[in-house]
Protein backbone atom coordinates (compact mmCIF):
# COMPACT_ATOMS: atom_id res chain seq x y z
CA UNK A 1 0.00 0.00 0.00
CA UNK A 2 1.52 3.27 -1.26
CA UNK A 3 1.69 5.98 1.70
CA UNK A 4 -0.30 8.65 0.92
CA UNK A 5 -0.33 11.12 3.95
CA UNK A 6 1.29 14.19 3.56
CA UNK A 7 3.18 16.06 6.15
CA UNK A 8 1.38 19.61 7.43
CA UNK A 9 3.44 20.80 9.96
CA UNK A 10 3.84 19.82 13.95
CA UNK A 11 1.42 20.50 17.06
CA UNK A 12 3.02 21.41 19.92
CA UNK A 13 1.93 19.92 23.78
CA UNK A 14 2.51 21.03 26.58
CA UNK A 15 2.79 18.41 29.80
CA UNK A 16 4.04 19.22 33.60
CA UNK A 17 5.79 22.51 32.03
CA UNK A 18 7.61 20.41 28.91
CA UNK A 19 6.63 20.93 25.56
CA UNK A 20 6.79 18.56 22.83
CA UNK A 21 6.11 19.19 19.04
CA UNK A 22 4.19 16.24 17.36
CA UNK A 23 3.98 15.89 13.89
CA UNK A 24 0.83 16.67 11.84
CA UNK A 25 -0.76 14.62 8.53
CA UNK A 26 -3.01 15.39 5.98
CA UNK A 27 -4.82 12.86 3.69
CA UNK A 28 -6.83 13.55 0.64
CA UNK A 29 -9.62 14.65 2.17
CA UNK A 30 -11.25 14.84 6.09
CA UNK A 31 -9.65 16.12 9.42
CA UNK A 32 -5.54 16.23 10.00
CA UNK A 33 -4.04 13.49 12.06
CA UNK A 34 -1.30 14.73 15.06
CA UNK A 35 1.46 11.53 15.50
CA UNK A 36 1.32 10.36 18.51
CA UNK A 37 3.40 7.38 17.80
CA UNK A 38 6.36 8.76 19.76
CA UNK A 39 4.38 10.53 22.77
CA UNK A 40 4.77 8.11 25.47
CA UNK A 41 8.29 7.39 24.38
CA UNK A 42 8.86 10.77 24.86
CA UNK A 43 6.76 11.99 27.66
CA UNK A 44 5.72 8.95 29.38
CA UNK A 45 2.09 9.45 28.88
CA UNK A 46 -0.67 7.78 27.07
CA UNK A 47 -4.07 9.48 25.47
CA UNK A 48 -7.33 8.57 26.92
CA UNK A 49 -10.00 8.16 23.79
CA UNK A 50 -12.71 5.57 25.17
CA UNK A 51 -14.16 3.80 21.63
CA UNK A 52 -11.31 5.77 20.17
CA UNK A 53 -14.23 8.27 18.33
CA UNK A 54 -10.89 10.63 17.43
CA UNK A 55 -8.47 8.68 16.95
CA UNK A 56 -7.11 6.99 13.47
CA UNK A 57 -6.36 3.64 14.36
CA UNK A 58 -4.94 2.89 10.41
CA UNK A 59 -4.40 5.05 6.96
CA UNK A 60 -6.78 3.78 3.98
CA UNK A 61 -7.90 4.38 0.84
CA UNK A 62 -11.29 2.36 0.80
CA UNK A 63 -14.28 4.13 2.66
CA UNK A 64 -14.93 8.15 3.22
CA UNK A 65 -17.31 9.20 5.61
CA UNK A 66 -18.38 13.14 6.18
CA UNK A 67 -21.09 12.61 9.08
CA UNK A 68 -21.51 16.50 9.09
CA UNK A 69 -21.99 16.32 5.34
CA UNK A 70 -24.19 13.41 4.87
CA UNK A 71 -21.14 11.43 2.70
CA UNK A 72 -20.18 8.45 1.99
CA UNK A 73 -17.91 7.46 -0.85
CA UNK A 74 -16.52 3.57 -1.99
CA UNK A 75 -13.07 4.46 -3.54
CA UNK A 76 -14.03 7.87 -4.26
CA UNK A 77 -17.41 7.01 -5.52
CA UNK A 78 -20.50 8.49 -3.94
CA UNK A 79 -22.86 5.71 -2.44
CA UNK A 80 -25.84 6.51 -4.47
CA UNK A 81 -24.38 6.47 -8.01
CA UNK A 82 -23.14 2.99 -7.31
CA UNK A 83 -26.41 1.94 -5.48
CA UNK A 84 -28.36 3.24 -8.69
CA UNK A 85 -25.73 2.00 -11.53
CA UNK A 86 -23.50 -0.99 -10.61
CA UNK A 87 -23.96 -4.17 -9.58
CA UNK A 88 -23.06 -5.80 -6.40
CA UNK A 89 -20.36 -8.13 -7.85
CA UNK A 90 -18.57 -4.57 -9.36
CA UNK A 91 -18.84 -3.22 -6.24
CA UNK A 92 -17.05 -5.92 -4.24
CA UNK A 93 -14.14 -5.78 -7.66
CA UNK A 94 -13.92 -1.93 -6.70
CA UNK A 95 -13.49 -2.60 -2.75
CA UNK A 96 -11.09 -4.99 -3.44
CA UNK A 97 -9.21 -3.51 -6.56
CA UNK A 98 -9.99 0.23 -6.02
CA UNK A 99 -11.37 0.81 -9.57
CA UNK A 100 -14.30 -0.24 -11.12
CA UNK A 101 -13.86 -2.96 -13.63
CA UNK A 102 -14.10 -3.05 -17.47
CA UNK A 103 -16.25 -5.62 -18.88
CA UNK A 104 -13.69 -8.59 -19.54
CA UNK A 105 -12.19 -7.74 -15.68
CA UNK A 106 -15.70 -7.95 -14.27
CA UNK A 107 -16.44 -11.09 -16.29
CA UNK A 108 -13.49 -12.91 -15.06
CA UNK A 109 -13.95 -11.74 -11.17
CA UNK A 110 -17.54 -12.80 -11.48
CA UNK A 111 -17.08 -16.23 -13.25
CA UNK A 112 -14.20 -16.80 -10.31
CA UNK A 113 -16.53 -15.81 -7.98
CA UNK A 114 -19.19 -18.07 -9.21
CA UNK A 115 -16.68 -21.03 -8.91
CA UNK A 116 -16.56 -20.69 -5.54
CA UNK A 117 -19.87 -21.01 -4.60
CA UNK A 118 -20.36 -24.74 -3.36
CA UNK A 119 -18.81 -25.40 0.29
CA UNK A 120 -17.40 -28.42 0.89
CA UNK A 121 -20.01 -31.31 1.16
CA UNK A 122 -18.84 -32.44 5.47
CA UNK A 123 -19.18 -28.66 6.02
CA UNK A 124 -23.39 -29.25 6.53
CA UNK A 125 -22.69 -31.70 9.02
CA UNK A 126 -21.38 -28.28 11.61
CA UNK A 127 -25.19 -26.67 10.52
CA UNK A 128 -26.97 -29.60 12.18
CA UNK A 129 -24.86 -29.60 15.41
CA UNK A 130 -26.42 -26.83 16.28
CA UNK A 131 -29.82 -26.78 18.27
CA UNK A 132 -32.97 -26.03 15.73
CA UNK A 133 -33.77 -23.13 17.73
CA UNK A 134 -30.34 -21.86 17.36
CA UNK A 135 -30.03 -17.71 16.49
CA UNK A 136 -28.22 -17.32 12.50
CA UNK A 137 -25.76 -15.49 13.59
CA UNK A 138 -24.80 -17.69 15.81
CA UNK A 139 -25.08 -20.36 13.26
CA UNK A 140 -22.60 -17.67 11.10
CA UNK A 141 -20.06 -17.07 13.66
CA UNK A 142 -19.66 -20.91 14.32
CA UNK A 143 -19.87 -22.08 10.72
CA UNK A 144 -17.67 -19.13 9.01
CA UNK A 145 -14.74 -19.57 11.83
CA UNK A 146 -14.76 -23.44 10.70
CA UNK A 147 -14.00 -22.44 6.96
CA UNK A 148 -10.31 -22.13 8.02
CA UNK A 149 -10.37 -26.22 9.03
CA UNK A 150 -12.02 -27.11 5.38
CA UNK A 151 -9.49 -24.38 3.05
CA UNK A 152 -6.31 -24.21 5.34
CA UNK A 153 -4.70 -23.83 1.80
CA UNK A 154 -5.89 -20.13 1.63
CA UNK A 155 -5.08 -19.50 4.86
CA UNK A 156 -1.30 -18.30 4.76
CA UNK A 157 -1.70 -14.52 5.07
CA UNK A 158 1.75 -13.96 4.00
CA UNK A 159 1.11 -15.53 0.19
CA UNK A 160 -0.45 -13.19 -1.52
CA UNK A 161 -2.25 -15.79 -4.01
CA UNK A 162 -3.48 -17.59 -0.59
CA UNK A 163 -5.01 -14.13 0.75
CA UNK A 164 -6.77 -13.60 -2.63
CA UNK A 165 -8.23 -17.29 -3.04
CA UNK A 166 -9.50 -17.01 0.53
CA UNK A 167 -10.86 -13.65 -0.33
CA UNK A 168 -12.81 -14.84 -3.21
CA UNK A 169 -13.88 -17.70 -1.42
CA UNK A 170 -15.34 -15.77 1.40
CA UNK A 171 -17.24 -13.52 -0.96
CA UNK A 172 -18.38 -16.65 -2.62
CA UNK A 173 -19.14 -18.64 0.00
CA UNK A 174 -20.61 -16.41 2.26
CA UNK A 175 -23.87 -16.16 1.02
CA UNK A 176 -24.55 -19.84 0.54
CA UNK A 177 -23.74 -20.19 4.74
CA UNK A 178 -26.25 -17.33 5.05
CA UNK A 179 -28.98 -19.39 3.33
CA UNK A 180 -28.46 -22.46 5.07
CA UNK A 181 -28.51 -20.77 8.55
CA UNK A 182 -31.86 -19.16 7.61
CA UNK A 183 -32.87 -22.84 6.46
CA UNK A 184 -31.89 -24.50 9.26
CA UNK A 185 -33.56 -22.09 11.43
CA UNK A 186 -36.77 -22.18 9.49
CA UNK A 187 -36.60 -26.11 9.52
CA UNK A 188 -36.06 -26.66 5.26
CA UNK A 189 -33.69 -28.36 3.31
CA UNK A 190 -30.81 -26.84 1.96
CA UNK A 191 -30.57 -25.44 -1.74
CA UNK A 192 -27.44 -25.91 -3.60
CA UNK A 193 -26.26 -21.98 -5.48
CA UNK A 194 -26.94 -22.17 -8.94
CA UNK A 195 -24.18 -20.63 -10.77
CA UNK A 196 -25.94 -19.47 -13.43
CA UNK A 197 -27.77 -16.33 -11.53
CA UNK A 198 -26.20 -13.46 -10.31
CA UNK A 199 -25.27 -12.53 -6.97
CA UNK A 200 -28.31 -11.79 -5.48
CA UNK A 201 -30.75 -13.76 -7.53
CA UNK A 202 -28.81 -17.08 -6.33
CA UNK A 203 -29.04 -15.88 -2.42
CA UNK A 204 -32.72 -15.17 -2.33
CA UNK A 205 -33.33 -18.88 -4.25
CA UNK A 206 -31.33 -20.47 -1.66
CA UNK A 207 -33.60 -18.54 1.03
CA UNK A 208 -36.81 -19.37 -0.53
CA UNK A 209 -36.40 -21.91 -3.13
CA UNK A 210 -37.91 -25.43 -1.40
CA UNK A 211 -37.84 -28.60 -3.66
CA UNK A 212 -41.45 -29.23 -4.01
CA UNK A 213 -41.71 -26.35 -6.42
CA UNK A 214 -40.15 -24.19 -9.06
CA UNK A 215 -38.89 -20.91 -7.73
CA UNK A 216 -38.77 -17.81 -9.77
CA UNK A 217 -37.03 -14.81 -8.83
CA UNK A 218 -38.39 -11.60 -8.85
CA UNK A 219 -36.50 -8.84 -10.88
CA UNK A 220 -37.18 -6.48 -8.52
CA UNK A 221 -36.27 -8.21 -5.74
CA UNK A 222 -33.04 -9.13 -6.66
CA UNK A 223 -32.16 -5.70 -7.94
CA UNK A 224 -33.87 -4.75 -4.19
CA UNK A 225 -31.22 -7.01 -2.29
CA UNK A 226 -28.54 -5.75 -4.50
CA UNK A 227 -28.79 -2.67 -3.47
CA UNK A 228 -28.94 -3.73 0.12
CA UNK A 229 -25.96 -5.21 -0.34
CA UNK A 230 -23.90 -2.49 -2.20
CA UNK A 231 -25.56 -0.10 1.01
CA UNK A 232 -23.82 -2.07 3.62
CA UNK A 233 -20.73 -2.97 1.52
CA UNK A 234 -18.45 -1.10 3.86
CA UNK A 235 -18.72 1.83 6.26
CA UNK A 236 -14.84 2.50 7.26
CA UNK A 237 -13.77 1.85 10.95
CA UNK A 238 -16.72 1.11 13.01
CA UNK A 239 -16.38 -1.61 15.37
CA UNK A 240 -17.16 -4.70 12.97
CA UNK A 241 -14.11 -3.44 10.57
CA UNK A 242 -11.77 -2.50 13.57
CA UNK A 243 -12.54 -5.93 14.91
CA UNK A 244 -11.42 -8.05 11.69
CA UNK A 245 -8.42 -5.40 11.52
CA UNK A 246 -7.06 -5.87 15.28
CA UNK A 247 -7.49 -9.51 14.39
CA UNK A 248 -5.70 -9.81 11.47
CA UNK A 249 -3.20 -7.61 12.96
CA UNK A 250 -1.97 -10.81 15.35
CA UNK A 251 -1.78 -12.51 11.85
CA UNK A 252 -4.74 -14.75 12.17
CA UNK A 253 -5.99 -16.06 9.61
CA UNK A 254 -8.46 -14.49 7.39
CA UNK A 255 -11.32 -16.85 7.82
CA UNK A 256 -10.96 -16.45 11.70
CA UNK A 257 -10.72 -12.55 11.47
CA UNK A 258 -14.34 -12.74 9.42
CA UNK A 259 -16.18 -14.50 12.46
CA UNK A 260 -14.89 -12.17 14.81
CA UNK A 261 -16.11 -9.23 12.57
CA UNK A 262 -19.49 -11.23 13.03
CA UNK A 263 -19.26 -11.41 16.38
CA UNK A 264 -18.69 -8.20 17.15
CA UNK A 265 -21.46 -7.06 14.30
CA UNK A 266 -23.82 -9.04 16.10
CA UNK A 267 -24.23 -6.70 18.77
CA UNK A 268 -27.64 -4.26 18.80
CA UNK A 269 -25.81 -1.51 19.02
CA UNK A 270 -24.08 -2.28 15.76
CA UNK A 271 -25.70 -4.90 13.35
CA UNK A 272 -28.63 -5.33 15.38
CA UNK A 273 -30.12 -1.32 14.42
CA UNK A 274 -33.09 -2.64 11.52
CA UNK A 275 -33.76 -5.14 13.73
CA UNK A 276 -34.66 -2.82 16.86
CA UNK A 277 -36.35 -0.65 14.44
CA UNK A 278 -38.99 -3.40 13.40
CA UNK A 279 -39.26 -4.11 17.05
CA UNK A 280 -39.83 -0.26 17.92
CA UNK A 281 -42.62 -0.37 15.46
CA UNK A 282 -44.08 -3.47 17.22
CA UNK A 283 -44.18 -2.04 20.04
CA UNK A 284 -45.68 1.02 18.90
CA UNK A 285 -48.97 -1.68 17.20
CA UNK A 286 -50.75 1.06 14.62
CA UNK A 287 -50.88 4.20 13.54
CA UNK A 288 -53.41 5.62 16.24
CA UNK A 289 -51.36 4.99 19.03
CA UNK A 290 -48.25 6.56 17.04
CA UNK A 291 -49.10 10.49 18.76
CA UNK A 292 -48.31 8.87 21.79
CA UNK A 293 -44.81 7.30 21.20
CA UNK A 294 -43.98 10.48 19.15
CA UNK A 295 -44.67 12.95 22.19
CA UNK A 296 -42.52 10.38 24.34
CA UNK A 297 -39.75 10.92 21.94
CA UNK A 298 -39.63 14.61 21.95
CA UNK A 299 -39.80 14.33 26.07
CA UNK A 300 -36.01 14.31 27.20
CA UNK A 301 -37.08 12.76 30.29
CA UNK A 302 -39.05 9.76 28.45
CA UNK A 303 -36.40 6.98 28.60
CA UNK A 304 -38.26 5.87 24.79
CA UNK A 305 -36.57 6.97 21.30
CA UNK A 306 -37.57 6.11 18.24
CA UNK A 307 -35.13 3.49 16.23
CA UNK A 308 -34.15 3.99 12.60
CA UNK A 309 -34.41 7.59 13.28
CA UNK A 310 -30.62 9.89 13.31
CA UNK A 311 -27.37 8.04 13.15
CA UNK A 312 -24.45 8.09 15.07
CA UNK A 313 -22.24 8.92 12.07
CA UNK A 314 -24.33 11.36 9.97
CA UNK A 315 -25.39 14.12 11.19
CA UNK A 316 -27.27 14.75 8.15
CA UNK A 317 -29.28 12.98 5.92
CA UNK A 318 -27.68 8.95 6.07
CA UNK A 319 -26.88 9.25 2.36
CA UNK A 320 -27.93 5.64 1.89
CA UNK A 321 -31.46 6.34 3.02
CA UNK A 322 -32.29 7.71 -0.23
CA UNK A 323 -31.40 4.47 -2.08
CA UNK A 324 -33.04 2.80 0.82
CA UNK A 325 -36.13 3.87 0.87
CA UNK A 326 -36.69 3.77 -2.79
CA UNK A 327 -35.76 0.34 -3.25
CA UNK A 328 -38.30 -0.22 -0.02
CA UNK A 329 -41.30 1.19 -1.67
CA UNK A 330 -40.41 -0.44 -4.85
CA UNK A 331 -40.40 -3.99 -2.97
CA UNK A 332 -43.63 -3.02 -0.91
CA UNK A 333 -45.36 -2.35 -4.39
CA UNK A 334 -44.75 -5.47 -6.32
CA UNK A 335 -45.31 -7.69 -3.17
CA UNK A 336 -48.42 -5.64 -2.88
CA UNK A 337 -47.84 -5.67 1.59
CA UNK A 338 -48.63 -2.15 2.34
CA UNK A 339 -52.14 -3.71 3.99
CA UNK A 340 -49.36 -4.99 6.94
CA UNK A 341 -49.95 -2.57 10.06
CA UNK A 342 -46.44 -2.77 10.77
CA UNK A 343 -45.46 -1.39 7.30
CA UNK A 344 -48.83 1.13 7.90
CA UNK A 345 -46.79 2.55 10.96
CA UNK A 346 -43.46 3.05 9.13
CA UNK A 347 -45.11 4.45 6.77
CA UNK A 348 -46.92 7.12 8.63
CA UNK A 349 -43.63 7.37 11.27
CA UNK A 350 -41.65 8.18 7.82
CA UNK A 351 -43.91 11.10 6.86
CA UNK A 352 -44.23 12.63 10.42
CA UNK A 353 -39.69 12.77 10.73
CA UNK A 354 -39.65 13.88 7.13
CA UNK A 355 -42.36 16.78 8.13
CA UNK A 356 -42.51 17.64 11.67
CA UNK A 357 -40.28 20.27 12.59
CA UNK A 358 -39.16 18.74 15.58
CA UNK A 359 -37.40 16.07 13.62
CA UNK A 360 -36.30 18.43 10.73
CA UNK A 361 -34.52 20.62 13.57
CA UNK A 362 -32.47 18.23 15.20
CA UNK A 363 -32.04 15.91 11.63
CA UNK A 364 -33.29 13.26 13.29
CA UNK A 365 -34.59 11.54 9.34
CA UNK A 366 -35.34 7.78 8.70
CA UNK A 367 -31.65 6.44 8.26
CA UNK A 368 -30.84 2.77 6.59
CA UNK A 369 -31.90 0.75 9.30
CA UNK A 370 -35.18 1.99 9.25
CA UNK A 371 -36.11 0.95 5.82
CA UNK A 372 -34.07 -2.29 5.33
CA UNK A 373 -36.07 -3.46 8.19
CA UNK A 374 -39.56 -2.82 6.49
CA UNK A 375 -37.96 -4.43 2.80
CA UNK A 376 -36.44 -7.13 4.23
CA UNK A 377 -39.51 -8.03 6.61
CA UNK A 378 -41.81 -7.79 3.28
CA UNK A 379 -39.54 -9.93 1.65
CA UNK A 380 -40.01 -12.91 4.09
CA UNK A 381 -36.91 -12.54 5.75
CA UNK A 382 -37.41 -13.09 10.03
CA UNK A 383 -35.37 -10.64 12.22
CA UNK A 384 -33.27 -12.75 13.19
CA UNK A 385 -31.80 -12.62 9.43
CA UNK A 386 -31.66 -9.45 9.61
CA UNK A 387 -27.92 -9.22 10.91
CA UNK A 388 -26.82 -12.23 9.08
CA UNK A 389 -27.57 -10.21 5.55
CA UNK A 390 -25.62 -7.68 6.98
CA UNK A 391 -22.88 -9.52 7.59
CA UNK A 392 -22.75 -10.72 4.54
CA UNK A 393 -22.97 -7.54 2.54
CA UNK A 394 -20.02 -6.41 4.66
CA UNK A 395 -17.76 -9.17 4.18
CA UNK A 396 -16.84 -7.63 1.18
CA UNK A 397 -15.70 -4.36 3.02
CA UNK A 398 -14.33 -6.64 5.78
CA UNK A 399 -12.18 -8.54 3.01
CA UNK A 400 -10.87 -4.96 1.63
CA UNK A 401 -9.72 -4.12 4.91
CA UNK A 402 -7.91 -7.02 6.23
CA UNK A 403 -6.22 -7.05 2.74
CA UNK A 404 -5.04 -3.33 2.98
CA UNK A 405 -3.96 -3.97 6.71
CA UNK A 406 -1.80 -6.78 5.75
CA UNK A 407 -0.35 -4.85 2.85
CA UNK A 408 0.48 -1.70 4.71
CA UNK A 409 3.86 -2.19 6.23
CA UNK A 410 3.41 0.16 8.74
CA UNK A 411 0.83 -1.57 10.60
CA UNK A 412 1.92 -3.95 13.80
CA UNK A 413 0.03 -5.57 16.20
CA UNK A 414 -3.32 -3.76 17.69
CA UNK A 415 -2.45 -3.16 21.57
CA UNK A 416 -4.30 -0.26 22.68
CA UNK A 417 -3.14 0.79 26.43
CA UNK A 418 -5.11 1.93 29.14
CA UNK A 419 -5.58 4.16 32.66
CA UNK A 420 -5.73 2.19 35.47
CA UNK A 421 -7.41 2.93 37.96
CA UNK A 422 -7.54 -0.45 40.05
CA UNK A 423 -5.32 -1.34 43.00
CA UNK A 424 -1.31 -0.61 43.71
CA UNK A 425 0.72 -3.08 44.31
CA UNK A 426 0.36 -4.58 47.85
CA UNK A 427 1.62 -8.32 49.53
CA UNK A 428 -0.65 -11.70 49.26
CA UNK A 429 -2.59 -12.43 52.72
CA UNK A 430 -3.29 -16.12 53.43
CA UNK A 431 -6.60 -17.30 53.91
CA UNK A 432 -6.54 -17.44 57.68
CA UNK A 433 -5.93 -13.90 57.95
CA UNK A 434 -8.46 -12.62 55.91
Amino acid sequence: MENKIQPKGSAQLSINGETYDLPVYGGSIGPDVIDIRALYKNAGVFTFDPGFTSTASCESQITYIDGDEGTLLYRGYPIDQLADNASFIEVAYLLQNGELPNAKELEEFDWTIRRHTMLHDQFDQFFRGFRRDAHPMAIMVGTVGALSAFYHDSTDVNDPKARLIASHRMIAKMPTIAARAYKYHVGQPFVTPQNDLDYASNFLQMCFAVPAEKYEVSPTLARAMDKIFTLHADHEQNASTSTVRLAGSSGANPFACIAAGIASLWGPAHGGANEAALNMLAEIGSVENIPEYVAKAKDKNDPFRLMGFGHRVYKNYDPRAKVMRETCHAVLDELGVRNDPLLAVAMELEKIALEDPYFVEKKLYPNIDFYSGITLKAMGFPTEMFTVLFALARTVGWIAQWSEMIEDPSQKIGRPRQAFTGATARDFVGIDKR
